[in-house]
């Protein structure tokens, strides 16, 4: 779908795994001769899209090290979807992408890319969603994880209709309203504000999704009340809550407990004070540990990983900013080393037994595990503990 904004702006509404999309895309430019095609990618996905290979060799520890996992877990999601729509209609997801960056580069024309970081726009999502939208979102990425996908057919060319876009725009605001400001209408605004530089003295096709297109022909009409990058760039602060709240009173409340036993042997030299303490900080370790342990061993994890839970479970539990499957995890992922490719593979597994053979659903059932079980382990040390100085 073209649409012609005026004497040096086009834009060509795509969908992302469209044969016509990518054959639309090499007419725009061949007929309007721009001086730059502008396409919808930030600098991580146009790497990932033009270097495949290694993006799919990429072992995920380098990704999380790299502090890269909101781009990583956004990739993956779009993939999982794109992938399969794109065996079903015979285009490669990002087709018309490369078609216009390749088209680009033959006319030696410059390309430039004018979405929004996608860190950026993940990190906003995640952190002004509130949890019962952070919680249907989760079950729709499960579901496009695991190969799920409902019984209606998909018509693309009703996909490519403007009022389709909308309908879907309005399906996905009932779920998660916060993820579509930040997913599709600030993008749109980056986007418009992005063209509306370039084309003030150059001639520019934009090759962009099909769901921007309203959007980005809005803000353009409207320019001047578009938000400023720096506005559309700024993350909001993390939001205390209670479940902040409780974490960190526990290491208060158990450090609490320490000084007051210690103090009190010091006291009155009670020989009591101190098995009572011995007690305690055995009680806090063994039950912390094998709790974790356990988790990371029912997720059918490697001996280090077990054995890491284990020792790291009662300190983390003492400290809100860690977590024991984190390092359990990492663990895992060290000794199993999975890839993006593995990540890749999700959307075709078939059976339980390759769900649960897949290298990257066994760290995260490891980190997971591990979590849920030091969590567990923590309130059943604090009520044993609690037995203890009471009994």
């Amino acid at each position: 779908m073209k649409v012609v904004v005026n004497d040096n702006l086009v834009l060509v509404g795509t969908a992302h795994v469209s044969k016509a999309s990518v054959e639309e895309v090499e007419q725009a430019i061949a007929e309007h001769e721009p001086d730059v095609v502008a396409v919808e990618l930030d600098d991580k996905r146009y790497e990932v899209l033009t270097n495949k290979k290694k993006w799919e060799e990429t072992p995920v520890t380098d990704m999380i090290r790299g502090g890269k996992a909101f781009f990583f877990l956004a990739q993956v999601f779009l993939a999982s979807i794109q992938r399969r729509l794109g065996k079903e209609f015979g285009a490669e997801p990002g087709s018309e992408m490369l078609a216009a960056i390749k088209a680009a580069e033959t006319r030696k024309i410059q390309v430039e890319l004018v979405d929004r970081d996608i860190t950026i726009t993940m990190r906003k999502a995640w952190r002004t969603m509130g949890i019962r939208e952070k919680f249907r979102l989760f079950w729709e990425f499960s579901k496009a994880m695991v190969g799920y996908s409902d019984e209606e057919e998909i018509d693309l060319e009703e996909i490519m209709n403007e009022d389709a876009i909308t309908m879907m725009i309005e399906e996905l605001s009932k779920i998660a309203p916060s993820v579509t400001r930040i997913l599709v209408f600030e993008r749109d605004a980056f986007i418009a504000k992005k063209l509306s530089e370039l084309s003030e003295e150059k001639k520019v096709v934009a090759v962009v999704g099909a769901g921007h297109l309203n959007g980005i022909q809005e803000n353009l009409a409207n320019i001047e009340d578009t938000p400023s990058f720096e506005e559309l760039n700024a993350v909001p602060k993390k939001r205390i809550r209670w479940g902040k709240v409780i974490a960190y009173a526990i290491p208060i409340l158990f450090f609490a407990l320490l000084f007051w036993l210690v103090y009190n042997g010091l006291t009155t030299q009670d020989p009591e004070y101190w098995d009572n303490l011995s007690r305690v900080m055995l009680t806090w370790f063994l039950i912390n540990g094998v709790f974790s342990a356990v988790g990371a061993a029912l997720a059918r994890g490697h001996p280090y990983s077990i054995l890491t839970a284990f020792v790291a479970a009662p300190f983390t539990s003492l400290n809100p900013a860690v977590a024991a499957g984190w390092f359990a995890g990492a663990v895992e992922a060290k000794v199993r080393t999975p890839t993006v490719k593995d990540f890749q593979d999700l959307s075709e597994i078939e059976t339980t037994r390759q769900f649960l053979n897949n290298r990257v659903i066994r760290v995260l059932m490891v980190a997971a595990l591990a979590n849920i079980g030091s969590v567990i382990g923590t309130f059943v040390a604090g009520a044993e503990i609690f037995r203890i100085m009471y009994a």
